[in-house]
């Protein structure tokens, strides 16, 4: 295990120096000064050549590389040219706690919902419960998410007032305050993975029960729910727990259109202005942030494999 732990973790770290290294460069590439964005009025040969200079900028692009790259991992990510604060503070210490908290909070509800809704359709499957998950789930997916951020905002916000619109509250200083302005903003980003997980839960749970151990449970007289919720839905975990890891990069992108919707600073809503306003340091960083989420994610979910499924442990 221990081996194979680090093997894994070489082959994280192989991906993560892939990914900035196409990050830098494509940026480099993008069009635009952001030098003479900076200056603003105060634009000069002079002025430009030194400020150049001065971020390191008329070096060869391998050592503005490494010094970028070296930068980062301890820290050190630069100035945000229009609100002068360090992008570290800015996009990690700011942004990221806001857009990780909407993602766990859509996929908690989404995993919290679903699975169950699978295990109902699963079980009384060719029933009318089975055809009303399958009309719940076909009407939820059949809605963008930024469409039906805006019908929640009108129905619950504005007609019945029932939950604030805009804004984020931290829910490690209000939790209240936190969970009644997150819920609005999690259910519309929950509600494709929400169906996703009744799907795939639903298939997989209607092969499990129909395998031989299955059988053999009911025949030792063990109890139906103990025959569905730990003999069935043991071998549903493992592609849960796939298709969830491999879905980040889809909350995460949808987490850009929610954000902008509700108005909530994360890292999507960053990032769009960033890439407007030319701040490649900030787009760097965000692009960063949202591949070693990715990443390490998966990277638990490979960690993770041979506990749910011992067949799948090293030997």
């Amino acid at each position: 295990m221990a081996w194979f732990a680090a093997r894994k973790v070489l082959q994280t770290l192989m991906v993560l120096l892939i990914v900035s290294v196409a990050s830098f460069s494509l940026l480099k590439l993008a069009p635009g000064d952001p030098v003479q964005l900076m200056l603003g009025s105060e634009y000069s040969p002079e002025a430009h050549a030194s400020l150049m200079a001065q971020l390191g900028l008329d070096r060869p692009v391998a050592e503005q590389y490494l010094r970028w790259l070296s930068g980062f991992v301890v820290g050190d990510w630069g100035t945000s040219f229009i609100s002068k604060a360090p992008i570290f503070q800015y996009a990690f210490m700011e942004a990221l706690p806001v857009t990780l908290t909407l993602a766990a909070s859509a996929l908690a509800l989404a995993v919290l919902i679903g699975v169950p809704l699978g295990v109902l359709s699963a079980t009384r499957k060719d029933t009318g419960w089975d055809a009303a998950v399958a009309t719940l789930t076909l009407t939820g997916t059949s809605f963008p998410s930024f469409y039906l951020g805006i019908l929640l905002i009108w129905i619950f916000g504005v007609k019945l007032a029932l939950f604030p619109t805009l804004g984020f509250v931290a829910p490690w200083n209000d939790l209240w305050g936190g969970i009644v302005h997150m819920t609005l903003p999690a259910i519309t980003l929950s509600t494709y993975f929400l169906a996703m997980i009744v799907r795939l839960t639903r298939a997989n749970l209607i092969e499990a029960l129909e395998q031989p151990y299955v059988a053999a449970a009911r025949a030792r007289g063990e109890p139906r729910w103990r025959v569905v919720w730990v003999h069935g839905l043991r071998n549903v975990m493992l592609p849960l727990v796939t298709i969830l890891g491999l879905q980040l990069g889809a909350l995460l992108q949808g987490a850009v259109l929610t954000e902008t919707v509700f108005s909530l600073p994360g890292v999507g809503q960053m990032m769009t202005s960033a890439v407007l306003n030319r701040e490649y340091g900030v787009v760097q960083a965000g692009v960063m942030m949202t591949a070693c989420l990715f990443v390490l994610t998966n990277l638990a979910v490979d960690l993770a494999y041979p506990y749910l499924d011992p067949r799948l442990r090293p030997r």
